[in-house]
């Protein structure tokens, strides 16, 4: 077919346009993002059984702590402390708004506004349905009535109750429009590698605050009163949203000028944070994802941190392990976790019962036990891939080298790091003479467990599911991994027997001059705990890799 016989469009024939697509309504629009958060609910609830227990569990408990909640806050009705308890209850709501969508932003789909970008929105119109689908959920109704108690609590006469109508929505509002704007600023970050690096703190926010808000407790329990609590409250009362339910207050005392002021300052605030929420909209749904350009360009750096590490390990198999096992704990997501709650809770326990004056320097010995479970399914990490590392284990020797230079490289943080939390809880107590006992039963208490973990890896491997996060054990292992843990806790207890013994005799002899003879004791006695482990291990590990590749390969 020639060219010739192919009909020509004239040459100023007119061009058909598709009618320029109307915006929709910013009612409508919130209409439908309103039942687009109900769809993702209720959709996400039929994937499987265990997340619907799991979200009507979470909605009970929710439901009966915020029911405790509002009859504590009427309850405090009248009492001279009320606005304090509330205003500081209120700051630490709203942190709490602003903070934990950062850890745990997974578990709302509707948090990645990039899901969004190939739709025609609007940013004025999309803040204000992404701000009312907000509102459908858990969160939102325990701040509701968390904010109608605090109402409840402080209202006194007609005028504090026109405010009350007012501060409470407003609480709430800013509360949400919180949390949306620090995650609209962070969505790159969030839905990178590093932002599943920063999800891991979110068990340390979550110890860190409970045992802020418990050491509360304690001192308002102590002294029967919040007035210890006085000065941070008047300066939170100033702060958004806690200034909103703080203007209920100032205008049951009388001071209508305070309590508008406080109310417009909230207004204000939410104003603001609106703003920003939209800015930083436009700003991800038309720049480039440059996070791939950072990766590249840190590359080389760090390549050059890791040989770096490289050369202050041992050569040979030990070093390599060494810095392999180390990698994995820096870039394994879960076992990251794992040394991340295990370092902060080795930490934050025995320093909070010490500052709270009713711990014990021994205490701190659950410092080395956090990090010394972590011996324990040393080939569950692996997964997989164990099949390369079965293939360099030919005989016991080559297992009993793998063994230890994974229990080497766990010392190397955990050493340091148990003699570090013993001086700061002696520093706490000011009880320096029991310091070296409680650090060699310590020591004692490390090498039994990297003993028994030892030879748990190789007996009771389990596998590490990868791509469901909530779950740390494989269908089906859940009891190989109790057995394995609980049994060799149970274990090293007693293993650690002889040096806990000890010292328990020096103090019953009053015998406290030599109570630093536990130190060489139990450091000593340890390490024959640990290389006797790992001499038990590697012949079993040798025996059973078959089944130890078996058992780690099913999630």
């Amino acid at each position: 077919m020639s060219t010739s016989s192919v009909p020509k469009a004239p040459a100023h024939a007119p061009v058909e346009r598709s009618a320029p697509q109307e915006p929709l309504d910013t009612g409508a629009l919130t209409a439908t993002f309103v039942r687009l958060k109900l769809s993702l609910l209720r959709n996400g609830l039929r994937q499987s059984s265990s997340r619907t227990a799991v979200f009507v569990v979470s909605l009970v408990l929710s439901l009966l702590f915020a029911a405790l909640q509002l009859l504590g806050l009427i309850m405090l009705r009248g009492h001279g402390d009320a606005a304090t308890v509330v205003v500081l209850m209120t700051g630490l709501l709203a942190l709490g708004w602003a903070v934990l969508p950062l850890f745990f932003h997974s578990g709302d789909d509707t948090l990645d506004a990039t899901r969004l970008v190939m739709l025609p929105l609007r940013p004025r119109p999309l803040v204000a349905a992404l701000l009312a689908s907000s509102l459908v959920g858990i969160g939102p109704a325990f701040t509701l009535v968390l904010a109608v108690g605090a109402a409840v609590a402080l209202a006194h006469g007609a005028f504090a109750a026109l405010v009350a109508v007012v501060a409470v929505p407003l609480t709430l509002l800013v509360c949400v429009a919180l949390a949306r704007a620090v995650t609209a600023a962070n969505t790159r970050l969030l839905v990178s590698r590093r932002g599943r690096d920063l999800a891991v703190l979110g068990g340390l926010l979550i110890a860190v605050g409970a045992q802020v808000v418990n050491y509360g407790v304690v001192r308002i329990s102590e002294q029967e009163s919040a007035a210890s609590l006085e000065p941070a409250a008047e300066v939170v009362r100033w702060l958004p949203p806690a200034s909103a339910v703080s203007a209920i207050d100032s205008a049951s005392r009388g001071a209508a000028g305070v309590a508008v002021l406080q109310l417009a300052l909230a207004a204000l605030v939410l104003a603001a944070l609106l703003v920003w929420w939209q800015r930083s909209l436009t700003r991800l749904m038309t720049t480039p994802d440059g996070s791939t350009l950072a990766a590249a360009e840190s590359g080389p750096e760090r390549a050059e941190s890791g040989s770096a590490l490289a050369r202050l390990l041992p050569e040979g198999r030990t070093g390599t392990v060494m810095l392999r096992t180390l990698r994995y704990v820096w870039r394994h997501p879960k076992t990251k976790t794992a040394w991340v709650s295990s370092l902060a809770l080795g930490l934050i326990v025995p320093l909070a019962s010490a500052a709270q004056g009713s711990g014990s320097l021994y205490m701190a010995t659950f410092a080395a036990g956090m990090l010394g479970i972590q011996m324990y399914n040393q080939f569950g990490q692996d997964g997989s891939a164990f099949w390369m590392v079965a293939q360099t284990l030919s005989t016991a020797r080559d297992a009993r080298a793998e063994l230890a230079a994974r229990a080497y490289a766990l010392l190397l943080v955990t050493l340091p790091y148990t003699v570090v939390v013993m001086v700061a809880v002696a520093a706490v107590l000011g009880d320096w003479a029991v310091l070296p006992s409680a650090t060699g039963v310590s020591f004692s208490v490390l090498g039994a467990l990297l003993a028994t973990g030892a030879v748990a890896s190789a007996l009771y491997p389990y596998s590490i599911p990868q791509e469901e996060a909530h779950k740390s054990v494989a269908p089906g292992q859940a009891g190989i991994a109790w057995l394995s843990f609980f049994g060799g806790m149970l274990a090293a207890a007693v293993l650690s027997a002889p040096v806990i013994g000890t010292a328990i005799w020096l103090h019953l002899t009053d015998g406290h001059e030599r109570l630093w003879l536990v130190l060489p004791f139990g450091a000593v006695y340890g390490a024959l705990l640990g290389w006797a482990g790992v001499r038990v291990a590697a012949p079993l590990t040798a025996r059973r890799l078959p089944e130890i590749l078996t058992a780690v390969s099913k999630g």
